[in-house]
């Protein structure tokens, strides 16, 4: 099913594009964030936790975006850097201009998340940033939607996007839809719509399908149609019910690991690295997905997002453990 991409992506190198930042959970585990005394720090946003996931499954990944000029900004390189991610393409950006920061609990249900993105620092990815990419070199772009959100990373995504199709790599998209990143709806539909029908793959949320569709009850049919004609598959993510990816064979469905959850965070993101890793690894896309789900879950069962990223060593315990699905 994944034919045409198969040595391609067994070069097993990715470019990740999007925002990385801290993470401060509230401690210990069921603490509100009202209530806390201390925090755990650790590496967050979407796209550096994609990388992440991707890393510890035994990918070469590189993470395209920018960081700020400041102790946050250091500190997310130097978690990169232990997490083995590639920061060749990681601009440091002065003036006052700030990483994501996202303060959250180890709470399975209502769990609170406030995120800081004012001036944000992955914003400001250019085309240069961009031009310095050799794509040749690369197995798959992963794009991160709410970078189309403003310019000038709304141009830099477009080119990265256009620049990875010329060259022959596979071109992912997760949706990514964060309403307060946006200046409306109706435009993060129009941008996030038009990446869509120039992506591979195409990853999102009922929600994020909906928004693209036009409507709610819409989004599965857009998201089969897609695989019909534009994507290779589209993953139509439905929470506890798991997932439903569209192929031009026919839909795949992957329930969700049953494991005692400590927080909704992280999730997707893991479910992308997991997947992707697979997929490079020669793993057909029924076990890809498989894998790309049992990530999500372990992810879900730990504190932090990017710390329970599983390694491959404990990935493949889990999957041995837990061999039904």
């Amino acid at each position: 099913m994944i034919g045409p991409f198969d040595q391609r992506l067994r070069l097993n190198r990715f470019v990740v594009l999007g925002r990385v930042g801290l993470d401060l959970y509230a401690a210990p585990p069921g603490t509100r964030i009202e209530e806390a005394l201390t925090f755990t720090a650790a590496l967050g946003g979407s796209a550096g936790n994609i990388c992440v996931a991707l890393a510890r499954q035994g990918a070469q990944v590189s993470l395209l975006t920018c960081t700020s000029d400041d102790a946050v900004g250091r500190y997310c390189l130097a978690e990169l850097d232990r997490y083995g991610v590639d920061t060749t393409h990681v601009r440091t950006v002065g003036g006052q201009v700030r990483n994501a920061l996202a303060i959250a609990e180890t709470v399975p249900s209502n769990c609170q998340a406030v995120l800081y993105r004012n001036g944000a620092a992955d914003l400001l990815l250019t085309l240069a940033d961009v031009n310095l990419v050799d794509f040749d070199r690369v197995g798959a772009l992963i794009v991160t939607g709410t970078a189309l959100s403003t310019e000038p990373s709304r141009a830099a995504t477009l080119a990265a996007m256009a620049q990875a199709k010329a060259a022959g790599a596979m071109t992912v998209l997760d949706v990514d839809w964060r309403p307060a990143a946006w200046a409306s709806a109706n435009e993060a539909a129009s941008l996030c719509g038009q990446m869509a029908a120039l992506a591979d793959v195409v990853i999102g949320n009922d929600d994020e399908f909906g928004l693209l569709a036009g409507g709610h009850d819409k989004g599965a049919a857009l998201a089969q149609s897609l695989a019909q004609t534009s994507a290779r598959f589209c993953v139509y993510k439905r929470g506890p019910d798991g997932a439903t990816t569209f192929t031009r064979d026919g839909p795949i469905t992957t329930p969700i690991f049953a494991v005692k959850a400590l927080k909704p965070l992280g999730a997707g993101d893991g479910f992308m690295g997991g997947l992707m890793a697979a997929l490079a690894q020669g793993h057909s896309l029924t076990e890809a997905l498989r894998r790309g789900a049992a990530t999500a879950a372990m992810i879900v069962a730990g504190i932090g997002c990017a710390p329970a990223s599983p390694r491959s060593d404990t990935l493949e315990v889990f999957l041995a453990r837990n061999p039904s699905l």
